[in-house]
C-alpha cells in the first residue's frame, strides 16, 4: 500500500475545493464530511472534471504506479482513508483532512502510443511495451486517444507521427521500439524527418539512467523532438527498458507538455 499526496478535496455540488475537512463514519458506518453524509471517490489529478460522481472527490497527485486501490494516510496517520476507484472512500480512522495549500488544476493530456515492430505489426509477437507505456502515461494525467503498431519502416512511422500531431492534435506521443543499431532500427530517423526542434535532454537522461541497469545502455538512440504543439519521445523496445526510462523521465514529461502547450501559466492556486 502506498501513501499519496493529496492535492484537494473537491465538492462537485458546489464546484469548490475544501482546504480543511473533517471526515468520519457515522453510527451506520456511512462516510460523513463536515458533519453531513457524503459520498466520495478517488480521482487522479489530470482526469476530466466530469470523472467520478456528484459527491466529494479526494484528488491525489499523479505518479507511478497508478493503482486501482490506494491507501491514503493524511496528517501523519491522524486520519486514514481507504480509497478505491470503484467503491469510493471509507474512513478507517476519523480526523481532519488537510489538503494542499497549492491546488493544481491539471488539464488532461491527449496521448498516443506507437509501437514500432516488424513482428508485432504482423501479429507474430505480443506487444508488451506499448500497453506498459499506456499505463505509465496515465500516471501523468494522460488519456490515451490513439494507439497503433507499425513496422520498422521510416516512411510509415513518419506518416503516423504527422497524422497524430497535425490531424489528431495530440499533446504527447510516446513510441517504443526501433532505437537500436540494427539496419531496421529507423525510429530516430523518422522522428528527425518530422521534427521542428530536438529536445536532447530526454535521450541523454534515458541513456545515463540505462547505464544503471546495463553496460550497453549507451547503445540506445532514444530521443525526443517536438512537432508543433506535440512532444514526441522515442523509448526503447522492451517493457523493462520502457519502465526504467519512464521512471527517470516522469518528473519532466508533464512539465514539458504543459510548457509546449502554453499551459504552465494556467495552474490554479488555492
Amino acid at each position: 500500500m502506498r501513501s499519496l499526496k493529496i492535492l484537494g478535496l473537491h465538492d462537485a455540488a458546489s464546484d469548490e475545493w475544501c482546504k480543511l475537512a473533517y471526515m468520519h463514519s457515522n453510527a451506520s458506518g456511512e462516510l460523513c464530511v463536515n458533519g453531513r453524509p457524503a459520498e466520495a471517490a478517488i480521482r487522479f489529478a489530470g482526469e476530466s472534471r466530469s470523472a467520478g460522481h456528484e459527491g466529494f472527490a479526494v484528488v491525489v497527485a499523479p505518479g507511478p504506479p497508478r493503482p486501482r486501490s490506494v491507501f491514503v494516510a493524511i496528517n501523519s496517520g491522524e486520519t486514514m482513508l481507504w480509497a478505491d476507484e470503484s467503491s469510493g472512500i471509507a474512513s478507517v480512522r476519523p480526523g481532519f483532512v488537510c489538503v494542499s495549500d497549492r491546488i493544481e488544476f491539471l488539464r488532461p493530456i491527449k496521448a498516443g502510443i506507437l509501437t514500432i515492430s516488424d513482428k508485432g505489426s504482423r501479429g507474430l509477437r505480443e506487444d508488451a511495451s506499448g500497453p506498459a507505456l499506456a499505463d505509465l502515461a496515465g500516471t501523468l494525467g494522460s488519456e490515451v486517444a490513439c494507439a497503433d503498431i507499425v513496422p520498422d519502416d521510416r516512411g510509415t512511422i513518419a506518416a503516423k507521427l504527422m497524422e497524430w500531431a497535425d490531424e489528431k492534435r495530440l499533446h504527447l506521443i510516446l513510441t517504443t521500439g526501433g532505437t537500436g543499431l540494427s539496419r531496421r532500427d529507423v525510429t530516430p530517423e523518422a522522428l528527425m524527418d518530422v521534427h521542428d526542434r530536438v529536445a536532447p535532454g530526454f535521450g541523454e537522461i534515458m541513456r545515463s539512467h540505462a547505464m544503471l541497469y546495463t553496460e550497453r545502455g549507451y547503445l540506445s538512440r532514444s530521443l525526443a523532438v517536438t512537432r508543433g504543439g506535440t512532444l514526441i519521445v522515442a523509448f526503447p523496445g522492451s517493457e523493462r527498458a520502457v519502465r526504467q526510462c519512464f521512471e527517470v523521465l516522469a518528473p519532466a514529461l508533464r512539465h514539458g507538455v504543459e510548457t509546449l502547450s502554453g499551459w504552465d501559466s494556467e495552474c490554479g492556486h488555492g
